[in-house]
C-alpha cells in the first residue's frame, strides 16, 4: 500500500498557537478643564498622553486644561493629542479623567454608559450627584477606592506624601510670617532651641511630615492611637522620635510647647476631634495649625475651610490654616504623580479588553467601582446616602 503523500508545509514544525483570552480595545479618553475653584490638577501629563497614543489610544484634551500645572496646548499636541474647544465633546468621550468630581452639569454631558475616572470626595457629595450617575449607567471609578496589586490605594499615597510634605514647608513659612508668628526659623540652628513640631497621626500624611521636619531639625512628637502606625513609621523615618497615643491630658502638653502643629487623622466618616478650643486657646501666641484633615471635618474645633487664595484665620493668636487640597498648591509634582498612576492603570483596561474584563480579573480596578451600570456598588457610599446597594465581587462571578 502506498503511503500518502502530504504537503511539504504541513511537515514542518510549526509555532504553537495559543487562545487569546482578551481582546486589547483602543479607547477615546476626555481630559477636561478642571472648573473647581483653585483645582490646578490634571489626570495626564503630556509625557503620559505619549504613552498612551503610543498604545493605540485617542486623547482628547480640553484647550488650557493644563495652563494650572504649567503644560501649554502646544506640549499636549506634539505629544498626540487633539485639543478641544467643545467642553461638551470631551465630556461625551469613552473615559472621563478629571480630577475633582464632575458636577451635575457636567455628568449631564457624558454619554450613557461611559467610564468616569475622578476622585470622589464622599463627604462633600450629595445624594443627587449618585443619583445622576445612576441614571446615565455610568461606570465611575473614584481615586480613593482603586488599589495597586500591592493593595495599597496609589493615588492617595502619592497626594498624601505630597501634602505631608507640604504641611511643613507651609507651616515654615507661615511662622515666619511679619506681625502675626513667633518669626522662627522652622529648623535647627547651632546653638538655637529646635522648633517643635506636634503630628497627629501617624499615616502617609503624618509619615511625610514628619521626615519633612527631622531633615529641617525639628524637634517632632506624633500621635496616633494605633501603634502599629507608631511603630511603623518610627521604622520607615529612621529615628528615635516621641511617639504617644491619642491621651487630651498628653495632648495638651504637647499642643503648650508646639510650635507647629499638624493635624492628619483620619477616620472612616468624619476625622476624630481631638483639639478642643480650650487647648487652642493654650498654644502659643503665632503658633501654626495646619490641618490637613479638614476635607473631613479637621482635628481641631477651631479649624475652618480655607482657600490657597485666603489661607489662613487667626483665632486666640494662633495661624489656623485649613485648605482642603494642598497637593494643588503644588500642581506640576501633583499632575505627574496622578499621571504615573493613570498610565498603566488605563493600559491595564484596555488590555483586559475593557472595563468589565478589567474589573473581573483585576480586584484593585474592581475595588474602584463605586457605581456600575446603573448600580452603586460601594457599601460605604450606599449606607451614606441610603441607596440600594450590589455586591460588585457577585456581578463578576
Amino acid at each position: 500500500m502506498k503511503s500518502p503523500q502530504y504537503p511539504k508545509e504541513i511537515l514542518i514544525p510549526q509555532e504553537e498557537r495559543l487562545a487569546v483570552l482578551f481582546r486589547k480595545g483602543e479607547l477615546t479618553i476626555g481630559i477636561p478643564k478642571e472648573s473647581h475653584l483653585q483645582e490646578k490638577r490634571l489626570c495626564l501629563t503630556p509625557e503620559g498622553v505619549s504613552t498612551l497614543v503610543s498604545h493605540g489610544h485617542k486623547i482628547l484634551v480640553e484647550s488650557h486644561a493644563g495652563e494650572g500645572a504649567l503644560y501649554t496646548d502646544e506640549e499636549y499636541v506634539q505629544a498626540g493629542a487633539k485639543i478641544e474647544y467643545d467642553r461638551k465633546k470631551i465630556f461625551q468621550s469613552e473615559v472621563v479623567l478629571k480630577v475633582e468630581p464632575p458636577s451635575l452639569e457636567e455628568i449631564e454631558m457624558m454619554n450613557p454608559g461611559g467610564i468616569l475616572i475622578s476622585a470622589l470626595q464622599l463627604n462633600i457629595q450629595t445624594k443627587e450627584y449618585f443619583e445622576a450617575l445612576l441614571k446615565k449607567e455610568i461606570t465611575a471609578l473614584a481615586f480613593e477606592f482603586i488599589k495597586d496589586e500591592h493593595g495599597m490605594y496609589p493615588i492617595v499615597r502619592t497626594q498624601s506624601e505630597i501634602a505631608g510634605t507640604a504641611s511643613i514647608l507651609i507651616a515654615g513659612e507661615l511662622l515666619s510670617k511679619p506681625g502675626i508668628s513667633r518669626n522662627l526659623l522652622l529648623g535647627n540652628v547651632s546653638g538655637v532651641p529646635p522648633a517643635h513640631v506636634t503630628i497627629l497621626g501617624a499615616g502617609t500624611v503624618g509619615e511625610f511630615a514628619a521626615r519633612t521636619a527631622l531633615g529641617l531639625g525639628a524637634s517632632v512628637q506624633v500621635f496616633d492611637n494605633s501603634i502599629a502606625k507608631l511603630r511603623r513609621l518610627q521604622t520607615n523615618v529612621g529615628r528615635v522620635i516621641h511617639t504617644s497615643t491619642l491621651e487630651p491630658t498628653n495632648i495638651l502638653n504637647a499642643l503648650q510647647q508646639a510650635d507647629v502643629v499638624i493635624g492628619a487623622l483620619r477616620g472612616k466618616t468624619r476625622t476624630p476631634l481631638v483639639i478642643t478650643e480650650h487647648m487652642v486657646r493654650q498654644m502659643k501666641p503665632g503658633s501654626v495649625l495646619i490641618d490637613v484633615s479638614i476635607d473631613r471635618g479637621g482635628v481641631s474645633e477651631t479649624s475652618e475651610l480655607t482657600s490657597h487664595s485666603d489661607p489662613i484665620v487667626i483665632k486666640y493668636d494662633v495661624i489656623h490654616y485649613g485648605v482642603p487640597n494642598i497637593a494643588s498648591k503644588y500642581s506640576r509634582t501633583a499632575t505627574i504623580a496622578i499621571s504615573n498612576t493613570m498610565v498603566p492603570l488605563i493600559k491595564e483596561i484596555s488590555e483586559y479588553g475593557g472595563i468589565e474584563k478589567a474589573a473581573k480579573y483585576h480586584h484593585g480596578i474592581r475595588h474602584g467601582i463605586y457605581t456600575f451600570k446603573g448600580m452603586i456598588t460601594n457599601p460605604s457610599v450606599a449606607e451614606w446616602f441610603d441607596l440600594d446597594y450590589r455586591d460588585i465581587n457577585l456581578l463578576f462571578l
